[in-house]
């Protein structure tokens, strides 16, 4: 069986992954000529299914909580299991306490304990929630590999090129350009800085009643800061008003976030459906995977495995009806 992937965000990537180890051949294709630009490029990607499910629906803890094992299994290094701490300035301390009550998975820490796991903001905060069996990855440098091993796997990518290719089935994850009704978009800006003022050893969430925000470290002394979650389908740069807040907020975190240099931003339109969880169906050339929302990295490798095994069942019905 030959499964032609469309779209070489996070979703297609994972899906080839899958059907690559169960022997199907491969072909991955995408409009764009490499991996950067895609929502996915742009995620911060944590592996945080406890802390999203404070605003979210149960399924993406159900579905999340194995992702970190998923990833540390496809790219064995790449994960960082150091839990995720989530803090709030002693002004917004009913927020901590909302966002504590509506998840699980937590510890309460206090202001020494907060200093203990991040030294660099001690004195900063009084409390705080550390969600110990959580963890992150570097989106960029995890599709690189991914990229690189299903190469070496045999997997055909054809980039910049949407000509269609023979194969038996087609599974659509292009995200927004899918012909779906059904999705919206959801614009996330990010900003990626550069300082070597301050170290951070996991993802800190700050929140804040109407701007929470997330900073994940990266190598090389760089911090990604987002994410906006606008109701929107526009791509285009990053609004003043979004890099202002989200300097602000690093700012509130740490004083030494004023002098870091703004190496990038970026502005990406995540596809969602109106519940804000993925999906799988059926269509007439194959499947579609789609509408991740900000859960690509956390909820990918779930949606992998249903798709891969919906396609691997066809395949199996196909040759018992060629061998009657």
């Amino acid at each position: 069986m030959h499964v032609l992937i469309r779209g070489a965000g996070i979703a297609g990537l994972t899906l080839a992954h899958e059907l690559v180890r169960a022997g199907v051949q491969v072909t991955v294709c995408d409009v764009r000529a490499g991996p950067a630009g895609s929502a996915s490029w742009l995620a911060g990607g944590m592996l945080a299914p406890w802390c999203e499910r404070e605003s979210a629906e149960e399924p993406v803890l159900t579905l999340g909580r194995l992702a970190a094992d998923w990833w540390d299994t496809a790219l064995s290094g790449h994960v960082l299991r150091n839990g995720t701490l989530v803090v709030a300035p002693a002004r917004d301390a009913a927020e901590l306490n909302r966002f504590a009550s509506r998840t699980g998975g937590h510890d309460w820490l206090d202001g020494d304990a907060v200093a203990a796991l991040e030294p660099d903001l001690a004195g900063r905060f009084r409390r705080g929630l550390f969600f110990r069996d959580e963890a992150h990855l570097d989106p960029r440098r995890a599709m690189t590999a991914l990229i690189a091993g299903l190469k070496a796997e045999g997997v055909r990518f054809a980039y910049g090129n949407d000509t269609p290719v023979e194969a038996d089935r087609i599974a659509d994850c292009t995200g927004m350009a899918a012909a779906d009704d059904g999705l919206r978009g959801v614009r996330g800006e990010m900003l990626l800085l550069r300082t070597k003022e301050i170290s951070l050893s996991r993802p800190v969430r700050l929140l804040h009643p109407r701007i929470p925000v997330y900073i994940v470290p990266r190598e090389g002394h760089h911090f990604m800061i987002g994410a906006t979650m606008i109701e929107s389908d526009d791509d285009g740069p990053i609004s003043a008003r979004s890099t202002m807040e989200l300097l602000n907020a690093a700012y509130s975190l740490h004083p030494a976030f004023a002098e870091a240099k703004i190496v990038e931003t970026g502005a990406g339109v995540r596809p969602a459906y109106a519940d804000n969880l993925p999906r799988v169906k059926q269509t007439r050339e194959g499947i579609s995977v789609n509408g991740f929302y900000r859960h690509g990295f956390l909820l990918s490798p779930a949606m992998a495995q249903e798709a891969a095994a919906l396609i691997l069942n066809e395949r199996v019905e196909a040759l018992n009806e060629a061998h009657g």
